[in-house]
């Protein structure tokens, strides 16, 4: 983060203009579209296959069926299935914490997975699958211009959002407005550029049951 905001530049030999210059790794900042989204629809921001940190959105539809879960866009990878699998198995064994109107049995639900900037689909998925899911079954959508950070265990424990300064950078790059993060990051936020944080509105939570309450606008 020492190098967060530089901006690359020359000086014109003829006119002695300042002319700023853009590189690849800067982002439009479009990436993530301004207003609400879709039900079931999210973003979230973790390290990819390749450690580098990367934007995930994940895509969810609902049909009538008998409690089958589909998993699409995850390729071989055993680690990201296993996530993927883990955020269901939770909320079959715990969604009438969240809303009674959530059933698993009698719904099939299909979770599309798209690596957004192609840098290997990352392992971190269990928390925003389990809001993804959740925000389809609700017909609910996440708020607006959101991006979910941290993840869910198998035991149900949050784990915090690791390499916070620069997970928030590609966050703003992408044009998040506003961040869903563990009260466990909360501490880490001193390793973080003032303006950085400043750039959001952060919205935290304790639990898996609070992510989704928060990450659907749910008082």
């Amino acid at each position: 983060m020492e190098f967060y905001d530089v901006n690359f530049s020359y000086i014109s030999n003829n006119d002695f203009n300042e002319e700023y210059v853009s590189v690849p790794e800067q982002s439009s900042g479009s990436l993530i579209p301004e207003g609400v989204g879709k039900a079931g629809h999210l973003y979230t921001v973790s390290h990819g296959k390749n450690e580098m940190i990367g934007l995930f959105k994940i895509e969810t539809q609902i049909t009538k069926g008998t409690e089958k879960f589909e998993k699409t866009g995850l390729g071989n990878n055993r680690d990201a299935k296993e996530a993927a699998e883990t955020a269901f198995k939770y909320l079959k064994a715990n969604g009438k914490s969240i809303s009674g109107s959530i059933s698993t049995v009698n719904n099939d639900y299909v979770v599309n997975y798209q690596d957004v900037k192609g840098i290997g689909m990352t392992s971190d998925l269990t928390l925003a699958t389990l809001v993804a899911i959740c925000s389809a079954a609700l017909n609910k959508p996440v708020v607006s211009s959101a991006v979910i950070l941290g993840n869910l265990s198998i035991g149900g424990t949050i784990i915090k959002v690791p390499e916070l300064a620069n997970i928030l950078q590609v966050c703003l790059d992408s044009g998040a407005k506003k961040i869903l993060l563990p009260i466990t990051s909360a501490s880490d936020l001193a390793s973080v550029p003032s303006d950085l944080i400043g750039a959001f509105n952060l919205i935290f939570y304790s639990t898996a049951e609070d992510a989704v309450f928060k990450a659907l606008g749910v008082e």
